[in-house]
This record gives C-alpha cells, sequence and structure tokens, in this order.
C-alpha cells in the first residue's frame, strides 16, 4: 500500500477462495489489516499488488452484486429519510416504485422491521439502525455482503439478536458473507470458516473450518464439543502468532 513515506506492505502471503453460499469470518488483533483486506475484497482498495478475483474476473472496482455494510450505523442512515426510503436508497437510480416498494417491504420483513417503515432515524436504537443497514444491502439483492465489525458497537442481547437476523437472512438469499469480527464466538457462531490474521504485515496463518450444524441456536450450538474445539484452536492460533 503507498504511504507518505513510500511502499508500506500491510499484508502479505493471503491466499483463500469462497465458495458460493459461504459465511467467512476474517479474525485477528487490531492493526493486522483486516479492514485493508475487506477493502481490497470489495473493490474499495486498488493500490496493492497481487490479484482478486470475482466471478472469474479481476475486481479493481466495486462488482456488481458486492455490497458493503459498516459497523457506524449513527451516520449510515440520512436523518430526513424515514426507514423505508434509506432502505430504497440504493434502488432509486435503478428500480422502479412498484418494484422498489416491493423490494424494501421484504428487506424490511427479513430484519424484523416490517412495521417501522415510517419511522425516522432519531427514533431507532442502535440495533434498529444496525437492521436498517442490514435491510438496506439485502434490498440491493447482493451476492456477496462484506462487513466490517457489523455488530462491535451493540451491547450483548442486541448482538445476538442481530446475529440471527443475519442468519436467517443469508438463509433465504443465499448469500456469501465475509465479516470481520474481533468476538471469536462471533466468529464461529455465524461461519462456516474462520480466516485468522496475524502479525505485522498480516498474514493469513489458519483457515479452520467451524463444522458446525445450520440452523444455529445462541445456546444449543454454543455448547456443542465442535463448537469449543474450535473455539480452543483459534485462540491458541491467535496466541501463538500474535504473542
Amino acid at each position: 500500500m503507498p504511504s507518505s513515506n513510500g511502499t508500506r506492505h500491510v499484508l502479505r502471503n493471503i491466499s483463500f477462495r469462497i465458495g458460493a453460499g459461504e459465511v467467512v469470518a476474517i479474525v485477528g488483533r487490531s492493526g493486522v489489516g483486516k479492514t485493508t483486506l475487506l477493502r481490497v475484497l470489495g473493490g474499495l482498495s486498488t493500490t496493492y499488488c497481487g490479484t482478486v478475483l470475482f466471478d472469474g474476473k479481476e475486481v479493481r472496482a466495486p462488482p456488481m452484486g458486492a455490497v458493503m455494510v459498516f459497523q457506524d450505523y449513527e451516520n449510515a442512515l440520512l436523518p430526513w429519510r424515514t426507514v423505508a426510503r434509506n432502505v430504497a436508497l440504493g434502488l432509486e437510480p435503478s428500480v422502479g416504485r412498484v418494484q422498489r416498494r416491493r423490494r424494501v417491504a421484504q428487506a424490511l420483513r427479513m430484519v424484523g422491521l416490517q412495521d417501522h417503515g415510517t419511522d425516522y432515524p432519531a427514533r431507532l436504537s442502535g440495533g434498529m439502525a444496525q437492521r436498517v443497514q442490514l435491510a438496506r444491502a439485502l434490498a440491493l439483492g447482493p451476492r456477496v455482503l462484506l462487513m466490517d465489525e457489523p455488530f462491535g458497537a451493540l451491547d450483548a442481547i442486541t448482538k445476538a439478536a442481530l446475529q440471527d437476523v443475519l442468519l436467517r437472512a443469508v438463509r433465504q438469499t443465499g448469500a456469501t458473507v465475509v465479516f470481520i469480527t474481533h468476538d471469536l464466538d462471533e466468529a464461529i457462531y455465524l461461519s462456516d470458516r474462520v480466516l485468522v490474521i496475524s502479525g505485522r504485515p498480516g498474514d493469513l496463518t489458519d483457515d479452520v473450518a467451524t463444522g458446525l450444524p445450520r440452523p444455529r441456536d445462541q445456546l444449543a450450538t454454543r455448547e456443542l464439543a465442535r463448537y469449543l474445539r474450535v473455539r480452543h484452536q483459534l485462540g491458541h492460533s491467535l496466541r501463538v502468532r500474535d504473542g
């Protein structure tokens, strides 16, 4: 990556494939390049050495079918628009009014906000605002969701509820999801695979399949022996690599 002092190596030795419909978590300590990696995958950062392919085509700009969801829900919504009109924002340039309303209504149902379409952002809790962000992404019909710590700013109870909202949405849409988290339990609970980034510059040091059955349950899934083994493996990997 370019910097004021010349080229700066943020990531190295990063190579992996993600299949259609997979949910993949990226974990690692702060500063190892997780957000940089996500931005590269989404075509938001193009000043790097290497190749990212989406459907066999090189990514050098945000690809059609991929949508980014950020943690900063407070600044992501337009305060003068209702919930429904915030969700419709990405559809307005290209989708007719009738079709737009149908897709907005469907997206709001997926995230459990079907009764809040006329509310304004000022009336929403943090969890509800993040649901609106997710609904806006889902309304676009994405094949890939890229999420940067989407639930990191939420309390534990709200976070658990939003995790299950995301899993239901993925089940209904078949979307591929790649997300960053600092929460190992969230990474394991949501994903099919967990990628571990360690060191500076960041290396891909582990790629762990969770192997957990779906649908997931906040209590039963976390009590499975497989869940506990994966958690131990990931914790060990992070400790060994980063000290």
